[in-house]
């Protein structure tokens, strides 16, 4: 690939990256597209060429969010051993690996999205992808479920702040959460 394109192919993580450096910087108020243009070292008309609005910038930042997510529990499912682990165990061991990593993005992404409420679309996509999965795996909703809508509960109060669980508490917190969801996993029971 020529460099003018290798480096146009590569805008739009280069964008997205600056977005969050803002976020962190400044906040959802302060992520707007001359913001995330001069973080970028880009003009606002490169930035708005891939992505047309504040809003679909938060689309995509909520987008690549869940696919990193998707990705690390995806890895999670096969632990360190080789050996299979059940969906709901996944989730476990990579919430309890990744919880406390980036809770300023998460808490910015959350109120950014909140005055775009479209832009979580994708979330509740993510959501109804899991439950769908772990009520087939589970012949309906069992423990796995109600795993995840644990972890899912404390995911949320960190990135607003509602809770300050130490995070060495989360050792004990996530490890009950694994014999939860061990309850309807069939490799655990063997």
């Amino acid at each position: 690939m020529q460099p003018k394109r290798q480096r146009l192919a590569e805008r739009p993580e280069i964008i997205l990256d600056a977005a969050d450096a803002v976020l962190l910087r400044n906040g959802a108020r302060g992520l707007t597209i001359d913001a995330v243009a001069a973080e970028a070292g880009l003009s606002k008309g490169g930035v708005l060429h891939h992505y047309n609005s504040k809003d679909a910038l938060v689309a995509a930042l909520v987008a690549r969010k869940l696919a990193k997510l998707r990705t690390g529990i995806a890895e999670c499912e096969v632990s360190e051993t080789g050996e299979r682990r059940s969906l709901a165990r996944a989730m476990v061991a990579h919430f309890q690996q990744n919880l406390c990593a980036d809770d300023e993005i998460s808490r910015a992404l959350l109120v950014a999205s909140i005055e775009n409420p479209a832009a979580l679309a994708d979330y509740n996509g993510f959501v109804a992808e899991r439950l769908d999965r772990l009520a087939a795996a589970e012949g309906g909703f069992g423990a796995g479920s109600v795993t995840f809508f644990a972890i899912l509960g404390i995911a949320m109060g960190r990135a607003l702040g509602l809770h300050d669980i130490p995070p060495e508490q989360f050792d004990a917190v996530f490890s009950a959460l694994d014999r939860i969801a061990a309850l309807d996993d069939p490799a655990a029971k063997a």
